[in-house]
């Protein structure tokens, strides 16, 4: 069980993929896969709202360069974005909470390893990496997280 004592300050770090499909984004979540409806230009580093196609001629709307605009997405193979502040951010994380994920995709995998708070796993069934955690709930997300929510807001978190 958590800690009911809540931490001094609070540190929030939120993994998604990139598909874009919540309604509504708080301002610290960290999209470290990118997001599909935006672009970004490997030449000036200016990331677009992007709702339409692009080719190796489309240029980018702040260099006006064409052919190094892709979509704001990490491929396979390519580092995820932010992981220096996702770092910061954990090192000073008090509850680390992991819901539905297999735990064998690294750098993220390897999160809960840097973590130095209580650490939970909430997953349909055991991740790869679920001896890392101090404790797991298992079950459906749509049954678990709002119960995990309710319970760390009752402690006061």
């Amino acid at each position: 069980m958590y800690s009911p004592t809540p931490p001094m300050t609070r540190s929030h770090i939120s993994k998604r993929n990139g598909r874009g499909m919540c309604r509504s984004s708080p301002r610290n979540l960290i999209h470290m896969h990118g997001e599909l409806l935006k672009a970004r230009c490997a030449a000036c580093g200016a990331i677009h709202h992007w709702a339409e196609d692009m080719d190796t001629k489309t240029p980018c709307p702040a260099c006006a360069r064409a052919g190094p605009l892709r979509p704001h997405v990490v491929w396979f193979g390519e580092m995820p974005l932010e992981m220096e502040r996702i770092g910061a951010l954990l090192a000073d994380c008090a509850l680390f909470i992991s819901i539905g994920t297999s735990g064998n995709v690294y750098p993220a995998a390897g999160f809960v390893s840097q973590a130095p708070g209580h650490t939970v796993e909430l997953n349909l069934e055991p991740s790869e990496g679920a001896s890392l955690f101090a404790e797991a709930r298992l079950g459906l997300a749509t049954e678990l997280v709002p119960a995990f929510v309710e319970e760390i807001l009752g402690a006061g978190w």
